[in-house]
């Protein structure tokens, strides 16, 4: 009996045991205000298809695209984070070759620009299938779900770090976590107050109703402080390191896959003190007049130990209503914590999961 044929008995025989699950992933677990709990099995009496709930059979997930089960047929709308840009380019090929019936679209909202928050809220308004999001669900959008009559689950499928883009010209050894604060709340203006030429900042930043990167900044460097009032808003992260290598004094922050490998930008080391500063690049940094032929590298093991200070996790948000969306949600997020879609999240700049 092949290996294929040997997972297929094994599904039957667990399916047969555990009777009709609907719907959890053997991804793993839901969060709400940082509590861990596993995934909950319910029957879903409309649910178009039973699918196998493998996060408590002790069974290694699929290494292959191909190999996952419960992936449906069909088109379906997915949005969100902008931070996701590179993983969407670096699996959606690969999961329409193993899956061509399983057909995604990107969606951008009409009225908004692109980010997580708009994506859950599109999620919540039907206009996605699943979302992504580069921030936590907050207690707010777990209430809109159940006001509207199901629930939302968090997937975690990545972790990212956000670099500090400078100047490539700026001389600044690094910056701490304090001093970043203190710089995006206004209360250092020039850069020659933590060590650097005598130079006004230039904060700069997405816009501030825009998206999972911008919440997740504002609520753990600022610590829930507003932005200074002399803030630059930029549409996206191409403005903001175009922005930034054009001015003397910019600084900007987004996820280190943007950041990191740009010739025209210089990322900041950064620490809890001035004695533990962590580049978010590997090894010595690379200068603009070696790039392109050589490019910076993310310091994988700096971020996914946590070593290096500022990381968060990526998540597939998915609708819990027992229809074709959850399914498909269910199916994406399982298709990215295969070895093979960890591989390809990896190749687009993220850090592993599992």
């Amino acid at each position: 009996m092949n290996l294929k044929n040997q997972k297929v008995k094994l599904l039957v025989l667990l399916t047969t045991a555990l009777g009709a699950i609907g719907g959890a992933s053997w991804s793993g677990l839901q969060l709400l205000g940082g509590t861990k709990e596993p995934v909950t099995s319910e029957v879903k009496q409309n649910s178009p298809t039973v699918a196998i709930n493998l996060s408590n059979a002790n069974i290694e997930p699929p290494k292959a695209l191909a190999d996952v089960p419960g992936v449906p047929n069909g088109l379906f709308s997915n949005g969100g984070s902008t931070t996701w840009a590179a993983i969407r380019a670096a699996v959606n090929q690969p999961i329409a070759t193993a899956w061509p019936n399983f057909q995604l679209r990107y969606t951008e909202p009409t009225t908004n620009l692109p980010g997580s928050r708009i994506g859950v809220e599109m999620l919540l308004n039907d206009q996605l299938s699943f979302a992504q999001s580069s921030q936590a669900l907050t207690v707010e959008e777990f209430q809109g779900a159940v006001n509207r009559g199901f629930k939302l689950k968090q997937v975690p499928v990545a972790i990212d770090g956000l670099a500090i883009a400078v100047n490539p010209q700026l001389n600044v050894k690094g910056l701490t976590l304090s001093q970043l604060k203190d710089i995006y709340t206004g209360k250092i203006t020039n850069w020659k107050e933590v060590g650097g030429p005598n130079l006004t900042i230039v904060p700069y930043t997405r816009s501030l109703e825009t998206g999972g990167t911008l919440d997740f900044f504002q609520e753990n460097v600022l610590q829930g402080e507003k932005f200074t009032e002399k803030i630059k808003i930029v549409r996206d992260t191409t403005q903001g390191l175009r922005s930034v290598s054009g001015a003397p004094g910019g600084i900007y922050y987004a996820s280190a896959s943007m950041v990191v490998p740009q010739c025209t930008v210089k990322a900041l080391p950064i620490g809890r003190t001035l004695t533990s500063l962590v580049p978010p690049y590997q090894g010595s940094f690379v200068p603009e007049s070696e790039c392109p032929a050589k490019r910076n590298q993310i310091n994988r093991e700096a971020i996914k130990s946590g070593q290096y200070p500022i990381t968060r996790r990526l998540f597939v948000i998915i609708k819990e209503n027992g229809q074709i969306d959850e399914q498909a949600g269910n199916a994406y997020a399982n298709l990215l914590l295969t070895e093979q879609g960890q591989n390809l999240i990896e190749q687009a700049g993220f850090i592993k999961i599992r």
